[in-house]
């Protein structure tokens, strides 16, 4: 699968409701029973079949910083980008890792809106106890054409 814009962020975007540079942005992992990778139309966290998220010692969800939306004139484009993330010290999950949900913090998982799943640049993986690092593509998160 490729990284992707879940459809009810599109909306949100285009009707004001998600602001990439003011709300809380933040990214979660999930193994791989996770459905976040084909359930594109869900509206939040809790709305995922199986969310699947990672059970590793020392793992939590994490959030972005210095995010940014950009207009990319070169390419005909706006991007949104953030600085990498990182999950510190983050031990064996059940499961090897398969992709990450970046997603809008409100107040819990029955609010949080899912913005893009990713799992390009290393996806699956398996912790080991060490530092997981994500790394944004360099022309950054998300792209809108």
């Amino acid at each position: 699968m490729a990284n992707f814009v879940y459809t009810h962020a599109k909306y949100a975007l285009l009707a004001g409701e998600l602001d990439l540079n003011a709300h809380d942005i933040r990214v979660l992992l999930v193994m791989t029973n996770s459905t976040a990778d084909t359930e594109k139309d869900v509206d939040t966290i809790s709305a995922f079949t199986t969310l699947d998220e990672m059970d590793g010692s020392g793992y939590a969800r994490q959030a972005l910083a210095a995010e940014a939306v950009a207009e990319d004139e070169a390419n005909d484009r706006a991007e949104f980008d953030a600085t990498d993330a990182t999950f510190t010290s983050v031990g064996a999950g059940t499961r090897q890792v398969l992709g990450a949900v970046v997603y809008r913090f409100i107040t819990n998982d029955t609010d949080n809106v899912p913005i893009a799943w990713i799992d390009t640049g290393g996806f699956p993986f398996s912790a080991n106890g060490g530092n997981i690092g994500i790394q944004w593509n360099a022309e950054g998160i998300v792209q809108a054409t």
